[in-house]
């Protein structure tokens, strides 16, 4: 199925089809179906091999039309159909802030029931735990607009059961991790990410990968304007790239006026997908991972970054 039928197929959905799609996601996120794909799953941390490319795709909050365009630029219905090894991740945010949130989950799930071992949902703050919940949370009301009252109330709740279910981070070792938000400013090992939803809220791990921000010129981390989250300055980059065994750390939760930024002396690559109010960015970007690739900074991957 092309991304434009998709889209097509998610505009004319009812909130039963949606319902019914979100039913179909749960086991597969559970049993973590990317095992049949080549790629490793501890806790909600996933491992790809240094095979194959990945699309990584940052915040879409509800923009169907960003969705549309990444998905048909990269072209990645037709190539993962014919069988090339080939991922798409995408880094959380799905809704909130854009009034076809629904139409955006109903294109991402659906595309994990074509894809079940190449398609990665990570977690973002607009996906958080009850206490860490985005606000103001206007997703609600772009399921009701869309499908009624009592529709979208049962639509918006099937999805957001599956929030707990969606993973935390990807890894390529030597390479890359992928997350929302930031680095773990307090993290000890692997395991502090993969099992960060367990350790939470007695540890601060989850809520840093969802809501923190890079800094420049600190040290350490410090209390974030968001009200969630850090900011951490480039020695807690270093130190979280050490421990995960990696040499860039991709990541989403913040407009580019370019729909991509590095930070900390390219430690860091942040991507934006959509474009448009309320952000005003005027443009947005995805990447193109070659997994294989050997990397030195992040800005090594600006050939590899589509801007639109």
């Amino acid at each position: 199925m092309k991304s434009d039928e998709l889209v097509e197929e998610a505009l004319k959905a009812s909130a039963d089809e949606l319902i019914e799609l979100a039913e179909k996601a749960s086991p597969l996120l559970i049993r973590g179906e990317i095992h049949q794909s080549g790629a490793e799953v501890m806790g909600r941390l996933v491992k790809l091999p240094r095979t194959g490319k990945a699309i990584v795709v940052g915040d879409i909050h509800g923009d169907i039309l960003s969705l549309q365009h990444v998905l048909s630029d990269s072209r990645f219905t037709e190539r993962a159909g014919s069988g090339e090894e080939l991922w798409l991740i995408f880094l959380g945010d799905y809704g909130d802030r854009g009034q076809r949130s629904p139409e955006v989950y109903y294109v991402v799930l659906k595309l994990l029931e074509l894809f079940p071992g190449r398609v990665v949902l990570l977690r973002g703050n607009h996906e958080g735990p009850d206490d860490l919940l985005a606000s103001p949370h206007d997703m609600p009301y772009h399921f009701i607009a869309k499908f009624g009252h009592e529709d979208g109330i049962r639509a918006y709740r099937a999805i957001r059961e599956l929030w707990d279910k969606f993973y935390i981070a990807v890894l390529v070792e030597g390479l890359a991790v992928m997350l929302h938000g930031g680095a773990p400013s307090r993290a000890r090992d692997l395991e502090d990410v993969a099992f960060a939803h367990e350790k939470h809220p007695e540890e601060p791990h989850l809520e840093e990968i969802l809501w923190s921000d890079p800094e420049e010129g600190i040290t350490g981390a410090l209390p974030s304007w968001r009200g969630a989250g850090r900011l951490f300055g480039p020695d807690i980059t270093r130190r979280f790239l050490l421990m995960m065994g990696a040499r860039t750390l991709v990541r989403g939760h913040e407009p580019c006026e370019l729909g991509y930024r590095f930070n900390h002396g390219g430690l860091i690559l942040t991507l934006f997908s959509r474009k448009g109010p309320p952000y005003f960015n005027e443009m947005a970007a995805y990447l193109e991972l070659d997994l294989s690739m050997n990397l030195s900074s992040a800005e090594d991957l600006e050939p590899s970054i589509r801007t639109f």
